[in-house]
């Protein structure tokens, strides 16, 4: 059976030859294990590397996650970008003008050189700072046209052609509706704006929801596998299950339910802390959540996930690698494995990974025990 082959039957609900063992491989790993590249790719790359160490690969590229509308410009939609780098930072500025008014964001993040694409930029001045902000640029915002859409799926098209039999295409969306408010807005000032002005944060919810359930579909329309969703602002250590039922849940499931309704899997990040959102989880109808983190960075337990989740939800995660994979010997490594495992493979619905990205100075023996004794243990 192939990596895609059993990727895909575990999706699907099915039972498979053994759990699939995807690590989680970006730049910051990939700029490690291959020093002499100077640039890196989450697609070329990560197939060389599960090519050469032998695992499923769920492909997380960040190509399509900035949504259509801060790439390019439209009629009333004007984007100026610029970018400068003092001190080892990245600060880059965005300006969209319409005919009302001028938006601006900037974000500033380190340069880590081959690996500087893989980490996120953060927000030092979001995009709408009141609320006739939020009016204008809901009222302007353009949708998707065909150009977008064919840039979309000849992207895919190429991902799909190095990815072939090795595992899934698994890129980040513009999807998880409260983190990308939160990004536009601030989070505090998201996490207020109900009670404040519940009718603006209504129509930002719908209107963004409806944006990225739009971008879902056409994304779903390619040769991608999965649509990976942001969800780790309204996690469990800031949001109770009924805030989120009331002004998370909604539009999150309508970007889910988009995904589901073209045909595609959603991949539902939140890698910290959840255990009281599980109810609230399982009414969303994700198809897959990660990273089932335990603590100090979650309150999780994959036992207690796996027997309130696992018959809908396909859980994925969650060796400890910030710590535990990079310190501990390969024999402790096989132990812990065959433990996460044995929890997660009845009945199906579990990959194998770790509780977030793989990180620089991880050993290659104890990557190497990981594997080898999640795909032993994983056989049915």
């Amino acid at each position: 059976m192939t990596s895609r082959e059993r990727l895909l039957i575990t999706l699907r609900g099915g039972i498979a030859d053994r759990v699939p063992v995807a690590p989680f491989v970006q730049e910051e790993y990939l700029s490690f294990y291959y020093p002499e590249k100077t640039k890196l790719d989450r697609v070329i790359d990560a197939v060389e590397l599960a090519n050469e160490l032998d695992f499923d690969l769920m492909a997380k590229h960040r190509a399509i996650e900035t949504p259509h509308f801060l790439r390019h410009s439209y009629p009333d939609w004007e984007l100026r970008r610029s970018e400068i780098r003092e001190a080892d930072m990245i600060r880059k500025r965005l300006e969209i003008v319409m005919p009302s008014r001028t938006l601006v964001q900037e974000e500033v993040r380190p340069d880590a050189g081959a690996a500087t694409s893989g980490v996120s930029f953060m927000v030092t001045r979001h995009m709408l700072q009141d609320s006739d902000d939020a009016t204008a640029f809901l009222e302007h915002l353009p949708p998707l046209n065909d150009t977008d859409r064919r840039e979309m799926h000849d992207i895919a098209a190429t991902w799909s052609g190095i990815i072939g039999e090795r595992g899934v295409l698994a890129p980040w969306g513009f999807a998880g509706v409260f983190n990308f408010c939160c990004d536009l807005c601030g989070m505090e000032n998201v996490y207020t704006m109900p009670y404040e002005d519940e009718p603006r944060y209504r129509a930002l919810m719908e209107g963004i929801s409806a944006a990225q359930a739009a971008a879902a579909s056409a994304l779903a329309d390619t040769a991608v596998d999965c649509i990976g969703m942001q969800g780790h602002m309204a996690g469990g250590a800031t949001t109770g299950p009924d805030f989120f039922h009331e002004f998370v849940m909604p539009y999150e499931r309508h970007v889910v339910e988009a995904i589901r309704d073209a045909g595609k899997f959603s991949v539902y990040h939140n890698c910290g802390f959840a255990r009281n959102l599980y109810g609230n989880y399982r009414d969303i109808g994700m198809t897959v959540w990660e990273t089932v983190s335990e603590m100090p960075r979650g309150d999780n337990k994959l036992a207690e996930a796996k027997s309130v989740l696992g018959d809908k939800i396909c859980l994925l995660g969650n060796l400890d690698q910030v710590d535990f994979l990079k310190r501990a010997t390969p024999q402790e490594v096989v132990a812990r494995t065959r433990d996460i495992v044995a929890l997660g493979k009845p009945g199906g619905r579990f990959i194998f990974s770790t509780s977030d990205f793989l990180e620089k100075n991880t050993p290659r023996e104890n990557v190497d025990a990981m594997i080898e004794a999640a795909k032993e243990a994983g056989k049915y």
